[in-house]
């Protein structure tokens, strides 16, 4: 059977939160399955490094989705006429579009639901976009899939479902997490910290991501512990973006911008600690690469945060610097409570992988795809 992708955030080199994710779970998919046949949906070229077997057909659709007026143009038109043209008899969207006219079945992920709870937190005609056109996509679709069950009841009761529309399955990280030796450490100290130990916050420059309160809790810390460090790893989402850094940090933090993910496996295990402060999340990915990594984790205590980090953290209100600083404190005076943080990690993270998030995926497309 023809099943059709949602492939538009397969962006080489600039794989983030949606790439990340439909990048580990279309391979496994796509592999796993040469009885079928796979159409994956780019909306600009694409690199040859995405056909992943030879059940791979990936098919370019216009127009280049850079602004939501042309996410319309997209979903309302060309995807209707793509699943028309290819013959699709199911179609998976790992970022929630979907057509609203097709009779083609249509499962979507929607990851969270941000934009209805803080608007203000994006531009206006982006959260327009989400905010008209995602209630109709929640609607349309055969199926839901979250990403935690955090974001299942929250999908459910914003959008009036019922509760067996929507299936949480967590995500999982990426194989590159894992221990780092010691001149590896000293080596990304070095290049990224002034050879400072560091806390590392891993995420997307975004207003829910709160990195200007951590930045203020940073200050506070860096009172008492001015031998540490702060690294950032991340873009701005917002092209007009600016993040006010107290001065007298400015030479202990450093933003990476984009690293790609084996980069990024070294910065984390390369850390003190993770310092997460996201006031709204859907999942939480830097959390598993956290554990996989063996270092401990001093997290939110916000939507889906404590489900997924569990015993690998302790917790601060995002919205208390105040806090979030005193339990960075804490990180550093209590070393047995960072060995117990990082052997809760251990245990935790297997209950996360891609291998796992891909077959339980692979399940609900499959129920509809055999009706």
């Amino acid at each position: 059977m023809n099943i059709a992708i949602n492939c538009r955030h397969l962006l080489s080199n600039k794989l983030e939160g949606f790439g990340n994710y439909t990048l580990e779970i279309c391979k496994r998919i796509c592999k796993s399955h040469p009885e079928h046949e796979f159409y994956l949906f780019f909306d600009r070229p694409f690199s040859e490094e995405y056909i992943f077997s030879n059940n791979v057909h990936a098919v370019v659709v216009g127009p280049v989705t850079r602004h939501p007026i042309l996410n319309v143009i997209w979903g309302s038109i060309s995807l209707k006429r793509a699943l028309a043209k290819y013959n699709i008899d199911l179609f998976w969207s790992p970022d929630g579009i979907c057509n609203l006219r097709t009779k083609t079945p249509q499962i979507i992920t929607i990851h969270d639901l941000n934009f209805e709870h803080n608007p203000k937190d994006l531009p206006w005609f982006v959260r327009n976009y989400y905010r008209i056109y995602y209630p109709r996509f929640a609607k349309k679709a055969e199926h839901i899939i979250s990403v935690s069950e955090y974001s299942k009841n929250d999908i459910i009761k914003t959008y009036d479902l019922p509760e067996e529309k929507v299936s949480p399955i967590y995500n999982g990280a990426c194989d590159h997490f894992s221990l780092v030796n010691l001149d590896e450490k000293n080596e990304i100290r070095s290049k990224y910290a002034e050879a400072r130990p560091f806390f590392v916050f891993v995420g997307s420059i975004h207003p829910r991501k709160n990195v200007e309160r951590l930045l203020q809790a940073f200050s506070l810390y860096h009172k008492k512990y001015s031998e540490y460090h702060l690294v950032i790893v991340g873009s701005n989402m917002w092209r007009n973006q600016s993040i006010h850094i107290p001065a007298e940090i400015e030479e202990f933090v450093t933003f990476t911008g984009h690293v790609n993910s084996s980069d990024l496996a070294k910065i984390m295990g390369s850390s003190f600690a993770l310092v997460y402060p996201p006031y709204f999340e859907g999942f939480g990915i830097p959390l598993v690469e956290a554990m996989k990594s063996g270092i401990p984790i001093v997290s939110s205590n916000k939507t889906c945060l404590p489900e997924i980090a569990g015993n690998a953290a302790i917790y601060f209100d995002p919205f208390n610097v105040e806090e979030m600083a005193s339990q960075m404190s804490r990180i550093n005076e209590d070393s047995d409570l960072r060995k117990e943080l990082v052997e809760n990690g251990k245990e935790r993270v297997k209950d996360f992988s891609w291998d796992k998030t891909s077959e339980e995926t692979w399940l609900v497309l499959e129920k509809f795809l055999r009706k």
